[in-house]
């Protein structure tokens, strides 16, 4: 019996008033932007400009290059040297931290999403053999028994906790407390810079885009080997969320640089219904995303091993960026492929711009998982409020469409890659968008 013919559904509609409706492949959701409400601007601004103080250098914020006793003991850094290369070191002692800079630390959160008690209570995780020597290594100096027994302290003391009940503790027990900062699951990727190196006043920040395009691999490649990092450290862990908040309005504690990396024990509502979706069609990526995309006109740069589009379906502008490798493990691909990537990433931030505060959310394969799929890197501006109408109806309203993104983005990349600013690759109508770019299928059997 022949079977009817179903055509491919639509995730953009554009109605005769100018609203646009949209429909999100994998997780559903369901966005609007209202015509006349699309023109309203961003809304953001980065505060009035006032003098940075000379003395403050290096000290504005606790994730500062001077002021790394601040954060619980750092796991690893990565330096450059005077020739232009770069290395990791890992297990820097106490009075080791300042001899040199760290273009990037990875140090664990002192305010654990999932703490160090709640894989050992829930799943009788102890500290691996390695990490029980670190954490004694770093304790046998006084400069490094000092360091913890502070941040301890001061961890407790933001709990709640008076002196009294900490000194109560005893030693000991205030040591026993910091586990979590030797082999717990929460870990932030601090990038050196507070301001833009010769910033004079305060609105200079310095985000992803103002980093080069080889400080910014670095800054994913450091990202992406500190997230194998977590799975090897931690058997029970199913997921490690990655994602990077900028600027308070996004989430981010302090107006500074960094990551974001929490080992989790489930796979995450927005990944289970992805992977129901992949069974049903193992081509859907392609298919509903950047194919999909490129036949929409919304492709807004490509190079050899990555492509970014302006997404359909999030609650938020979202640029979406796509690795075309055939790995679907971020730590699996090439030097090259990583680099791509990277290059892409860096330029939609530089991109948007400083101002616009923003969420970086990484997206990849579960470990436990034997459905492959693409590495993918949402970029999403911050720049709207949810509130009663989304709540009531679960349509939200995006202020600006996948065309307008598409719009903003374009005409700023081509003036940064004339500026040298980005790495070079393709713009726009410059981008081949072959059908089925992305090779993740390609090692299956």
């Amino acid at each position: 019996m022949v079977q009817p013919y179903l055509r491919e559904p639509e995730f953009i509609t554009q109605l005769k008033d100018g609203t646009v409706k949209q429909l999100n492949p994998f997780s559903g959701t369901e966005v609007w932007t209202v015509a006349g409400r699309g023109n309203r601007p961003l809304g953001v601004a980065l505060p009035d400009p006032v003098p940075l103080d000379p003395a403050q250098h290096g000290r504005h914020c606790a994730f500062c290059e001077r002021r790394y006793l601040d954060t619980p003991p750092e796991k690893s850094r990565v330096v450059r040297h005077d020739d232009g290369t770069w290395e990791t070191r890992y297990r820097t002692s106490a009075d080791q931290l300042e001899a040199t800079v760290a273009e990037f630390r990875r140090v664990p959160n002192l305010f654990e999403i999932l703490s160090y008690d709640y894989w050992h209570l829930n799943y009788g995780y102890e500290l691996p053999s390695r990490v029980r020597e670190r954490k004694s290594a770093y304790l046998a100096s006084d400069a490094g028994r000092e360091h913890v027994l502070a941040v301890v302290r001061a961890k407790l003391k933001a709990g709640g906790r008076s002196d009294a009940v900490i000194d109560a503790m005893g030693v000991e027990g205030q040591l026993e407390a910091a586990s979590g900062f030797f082999g717990g699951g929460h870990d932030v990727i601090v990038a050196r810079r507070h301001f833009v190196d010769g910033a004079t006043d305060n609105t200079q920040l310095a985000s992803s885009g103002t980093l080069t395009p080889p400080e910014h691999e670095q800054f994913m490649a450091f990202t992406v080997e500190s997230t194998a990092a977590l799975f090897d450290l931690n058997r029970y862990a199913r997921y490690v969320a990655v994602f990077q908040n900028w600027l308070r309005p996004a989430g981010a504690s302090f107006d500074h640089l960094h990551k974001q990396l929490v080992a989790i024990d489930e796979r995450g509502t927005q990944h289970e219904q992805a992977m129901e979706r992949l069974r049903a069609n193992a081509n859907i990526y392609n298919e509903y995303g950047v194919n999909y995309a490129a036949y929409k006109n919304l492709v807004i740069a490509e190079n050899d091993h990555a492509i970014a589009f302006a997404g359909f379906g999030h609650r938020y502008p979202t640029i979406e960026i796509y690795s075309k490798s055939e790995a679907p493990d971020p730590w699996n691909h090439t030097p090259q492929e990583l680099r791509a990537v990277s290059d892409m990433v860096h330029a939609m931030h530089a991109a948007s711009g400083v101002a616009v505060p923003c969420n970086e959310e990484w997206h990849y394969r579960p470990v436990d998982s034997d459905l492959p799929m693409p590495w993918r890197v949402m970029l999403k501006w911050r720049v709207s409020t949810v509130a009663g109408f989304e709540g009531a109806t679960k349509i939200y309203l995006n202020t600006i469409d996948p065309y307008a993104l598409r719009d903003r983005i374009v005409p700023q990349l081509y003036a940064l890659r004339d500026q040298g600013r980005i790495a070079d690759m393709q713009i726009a109508t410059e981008a081949p968008c072959r059908p089925n770019s992305l090779r993740y299928r390609a090692n299956r059997g």
